[in-house]
């Protein structure tokens, strides 16, 4: 097989990422209409991660949030957003941007993206987001601002889309 010297992968990848950032700038405008909310996951070690010590230390690899009912100050970048959320009834902000982003799922539509997070300096072929795939993010067990630890003596987790189905 030729070598995909267009990096085909990553035009998708970005592509994609576009749509997680124009859902956010719908929410930054408008708030989130109706049922919509988004669990995002990322890798909180990625270059540009801006949380603060304590969270770094509670989730050292990645972490999911929920943007529902309680989050403040949503500003989208072209290249990070950054956002105001409550852990433990504590103020926090993070800044996130769209390369540390591993998955982002809407329940209220069964909408799901799934990405491999990457290095700026290290892009890797299989780095190709798929629409509807299982995201990353473990739904939370309330509407508010929550996170995962993904730590590595934890088994994976992955979320199956069928769970929010309608049956």
């Amino acid at each position: 097989m030729p070598e995909d010297l267009m990096r085909y992968d990553l035009l998708a990848q970005n592509a994609l990422k576009g749509v997680v950032r124009d859902a956010l700038k719908i929410a930054e405008s408008t708030g989130l209409p109706g049922e919509h909310h988004f669990y995002i996951a990322f890798n909180t070690r990625h270059p540009g991660v801006q949380i603060s010590q304590k969270l770094g230390q509670r989730y050292p690899r990645e972490m999911t949030i929920v943007l529902q009912h309680q989050y403040w100050n949503l500003h989208v970048h072209d290249d990070r957003f950054e956002v105001e959320l409550s852990f433990d009834n504590v103020p926090e902000h993070l800044v996130v941007p769209f390369d540390a982003v591993k998955g982002f799922l809407d329940p209220a539509v069964q909408f799901g993206l799934q990405f491999e997070s990457q290095s700026p300096d290290k892009p890797r072929p299989a780095d190709v987001a798929t629409p509807a795939a299982a995201a990353t993010a473990e739904p939370a067990p309330s509407p508010e601002a929550t996170a995962e630890d993904h730590s590595p003596d934890a088994p994976p987790k992955v979320v199956s889309l069928d769970q929010f189905r309608k049956k």
